[in-house]
């Protein structure tokens, strides 16, 4: 068993469905230790190009040859990619996002986790929506390079997003104070709820781009930071060097 999520336990697949087949869906909250219980809007899992964020729209933009969309959701940046004339596979481990973007009109979408793709090569791969985090936390990402060693065609580009979260730690006066027992401050732990679907709790990693910077220069790759968003959110490129 890879990373395939059961449709009983995917409350996010079982929103996207809802929201595609009648235009409007219940609540999907989040909850995590470290914050207070929040919603992801679905209407922002089926945006435009026209109205998505900024450093979105320069992935995009960036975008070139063959593509792989990486955890695709409800396909909204595969889709703006083959208007564009261009050659996307988008791959999900939630079957219910993925007949989804068939629904919509996906030409390639494909149940798969990412970390046991195997034999195909791409000249981007997008992780877009703070999708670097399905790496969950640091000590994974070597595993992350490895993969784009498999992945990545020669002169190859991963486009990923992220943010720096440390400002959630300041105190009144500024200082950052971390929980002692945390190894990472962007390394943090959430759970879905869609109605009566419950998932299970999953990690995800939030890195900030010195941090990004670091490791991949580690793993022998370069990263630079080609776009910044207004909540200190960022895009940032990654090439073999």
């Amino acid at each position: 068993m890879d990373g395939r999520i059961e449709v009983g336990k995917d409350p996010m697949g079982r929103a996207i469905a809802d929201y595609y087949k009648n235009g409007k869906a219940g609540r999907l909250s989040v909850f995590s230790p470290m914050f207070e219980e929040d919603e992801i809007p679905l209407a922002t899992l089926f945006r435009t190009y026209d109205a998505m964020p900024g450093i979105e729209q320069k992935a995009l933009d960036l975008t070139k040859g063959r593509t792989l969309d990486v955890g695709a959701a409800s396909g909204c940046h595969s889709l703006v990619l083959q208007e564009r004339g261009m050659d996307v596979t988008a791959i999900d481990i939630s079957s219910l996002s993925v007949e989804t973007m068939l629904a919509r009109g996906v030409k390639k979408p494909i149940l798969q986790d990412f970390f046991t793709l195997q034999g195909q090569q791409y000249d981007t791969i997008l992780m877009l929506m703070n999708g670097i985090g399905i790496v969950g936390t640091l000590d994974r990402m070597p595993e992350l390079f490895r993969q784009l060693d498999n992945l990545l065609a020669p002169g190859g580009q991963l486009l990923c997003d992220s943010s720096d979260i440390s400002y959630v730690f300041e105190d009144e006066d500024g200082f950052l104070e971390y929980p002692e027992d945390m190894s990472y401050y962007g390394e943090l732990s959430f759970r879905m709820q869609y109605k009566e679907t419950i998932g299970e709790p999953f990690p995800w990693l939030y890195v900030d781009s010195d941090t990004l910077r670091k490791v991949a220069e580690e793993n022998g790759y370069g990263s630079e930071v080609v776009a910044e968003g207004e909540h200190f959110d960022y895009l940032a490129r990654i090439t073999k060097k």
